[in-house]
């Protein structure tokens, strides 16, 4: 596990991310904590839904999704002597597994074992619907979904007039890409929101021309925007403060 402490400056300067703690604790749980800050007083909680919502439901993940052979009449056969795991699994070069010790079979004698393996890439879970299972393939329900969970948190600095707020993010991978890459990726995910236009939301009339009239015209000029500075907007109401968050849900 690597830690480092959290220094904490009044300074203005660029925001970025910053690892403060990492560790494995299993092949198939990995954890990493991160901060972002300077940010204004309001934003942590905008920018903390909107990492949140692109960590789990952005991200795509590579799963078996079917298993045929013809030496199987059903799902719940032996097959033969000894174990199989992910080890003994023949994938191609661009693919690895993430723990070859994940059980497979149990083999109670010598034979040919072939099982072909259909791979899908996609994002959340499926699950798959019972079929006949007369042409020896068996689905497999998978979760796509490579984040196992996230937590943001909010650490508050400085004086009343001059009060910023630093994000704490948390977040825990399934061992397919470590919480760094997972939250480059995710940023990256919501880099795309400067070509998601304000109007393409389908926001009621009166949120939008509140939005409107004051330059706000993407999902990132939302984003980038406090709660304190949405309700200084003439006739936007706590209620559209709301609604307008529920875009990043």
């Amino acid at each position: 596990m690597v830690r480092e402490k959290v220094k904490v400056s009044t300074s203005t300067r660029t925001r970025q991310w910053k690892c403060v703690e990492s560790r494995t604790d299993s092949k198939c749980l990995y954890y990493g904590r991160f901060i972002l800050s300077p940010l204004m007083k309001g934003q942590v909680d905008t920018i903390g839904t909107a990492m949140r919502r692109a960590l789990l439901r952005e991200l795509e993940g590579t799963c078996i999704t079917f298993a045929k052979s013809e030496k199987i009449p059903h799902e719940y056969s032996t097959i033969g002597p000894g174990y199989v795991t992910a080890q003994d699994i023949i994938l191609p070069p661009s693919m690895e597994t993430v723990d070859n010790t994940q059980h497979v079979a149990n083999l109670t004698k010598p034979i040919d074992l072939c099982i072909g393996l259909q791979i899908e890439r996609n994002r959340g879970y499926d699950t798959k619907m019972p079929k006949n299972f007369h042409d020896r393939s068996y689905p497999i329900d998978v979760v796509f979904m490579p984040i196992r969970n996230v937590n943001h948190s909010i650490h508050c600095y400085g004086n009343d007039n001059e009060k910023q707020e630093i994000l704490f993010l948390e977040i825990w991978t399934n061992g397919s890409l470590t919480p760094k890459e997972a939250l480059h990726e995710a940023s990256h995910n919501l880099i795309a929101l400067k070509s998601i236009f304000i109007d393409q939301s389908k926001l009621p009339p009166r949120i939008y021309n509140c939005l409107k009239k004051s330059n706000i015209h993407t999902l990132l000029d939302l984003l980038n925007n406090s709660r304190e500075d949405l309700m200084k907007i003439e006739h936007f109401r706590i209620e559209d403060f709301k609604y307008s968050l529920n875009l990043l849900n």
